[in-house]
């Protein structure tokens, strides 16, 4: 059994119950006391994962020394909070940790890659990836789920696997961990756009053709920035995907719901709490005018969120770009 750190107590929580009923000692980390105090006082985290009981041998903590000598190392943070973390936390983390992401997003002033920041803070350290479609609602009810693991050391990835892969929580490997981690942050963005969707009180043909269409260019920009595309069809790209775009469960497309509802996109996120699209679209658009690749649908979104362009005339100037054939799309 492994000796696993959790940093972040939101989807860390629902890591830590699932971890720990299979027999791994957990210790979960918040720099919030008053965050520590409620599930130590109620026996779940009402706030974000209400109905799950933690497990009693968890060791919830706001001190993150505690966190020393860990085989593994998990950050479930927030992007905009990695760098932050990771240097805080790391005087505690040893040489032979492997340090596991399982946040998606970017860090908004470098563009980079979660799992490239970390590189940066712990350069001596294994880093890899754990993303799919894996809602922690219901990870932490034990539902069976299936997720990619991806990194640059294979035997970290496969160490990663071994250790915390159990019957309802099944984890297959990949080579590609740029195309995972794009993945996992692109579909935020074309999920607040299937959220402002239902919001607006479209149909099914209209998120059908937002998730194919943006997957298109979840490709398009992972294939310009160095991934592999078969990624994009597997468990971490279209997976990800329709779970994000589909489920109740996902903030992004809760956030969206409110803004087609007419809620302004700031009064939209501050209800909802964390919403990763919403920076991840500013971020995605700024690489793809890096690259020179055209996102017409997120980019819409950007108008929406950040020029108060509204909702149906974003609508109006995608359904009424110059006709183009499919494939040529796909890639053009």
């Amino acid at each position: 059994m492994a000796d696993i750190s959790i940093l972040g107590c939101g989807f860390g929580s629902a890591l830590a119950a699932l971890w720990c009923q299979n027999g791994h000692k957990v210790t979960a980390w918040t720099k919030f006391q008053d965050e520590i105090d409620a599930i130590k006082r109620d026996g779940e985290h009402k706030k974000l994962l209400p109905g799950i009981k933690m497990p009693p041998e968890i060791n919830f903590t706001a001190d993150i020394s505690e966190i020393k000598d860990s085989e593994i190392v998990v950050f479930a943070i927030p992007s905009e909070f990695v760098r932050e973390t990771a240097q805080t936390a790391k005087e505690f983390i040893t040489g032979n940790t492997v340090v596991l992401n399982v946040g998606k997003g970017f860090e908004a002033a470098s563009l980079k890659r979660q799992s490239e920041v970390l590189a940066e803070v712990f350069p001596g350290n294994p880093i890899v990836v754990l993303t799919g479609p894996c809602h922690a609602e219901e990870v932490g009810r034990s539902i069976p789920t299936t997720v990619v693991c991806a990194g640059k050391d294979k035997n970290a990835a496969f160490y990663i696997q071994d250790n915390l892969q159990n019957k309802n929580f099944r984890i297959y490997l990949s080579d590609d961990i740029k195309g995972c981690e794009l993945s996992g942050a692109l579909k935020n963005p074309i999920a607040l756009c299937c959220g402002i969707a239902r919001g607006m009180g479209l149909g099914d043909n209209t998120i059908a053709a937002l998730m194919t269409r943006g997957l298109t260019e979840i490709t398009r920009l992972g294939v310009a920035l160095g991934a592999d595309w078969h990624t994009f069809t597997g468990l971490a790209g279209v997976g990800d995907l329709i779970v994000t775009c589909t489920s109740e469960h996902s903030r992004n497309n809760r956030a969206g719901k409110l803004i087609g509802n007419g809620l302004s996109a700031a009064e939209a996120v501050e209800k909802t709490g964390t919403v990763e699209g919403y920076g991840c679209a500013k971020s995605a658009l700024k690489l793809a005018k890096r690259h020179n690749i055209s996102i017409p649908i997120i980019e819409q979104l950007c108008r929406i969120l950040f020029d108060n362009v509204s909702p149906a005339d974003a609508v109006k100037t995608l359904m009424t770009r110059p006709s183009r054939h499919e494939q040529e799309e796909y890639w053009g």
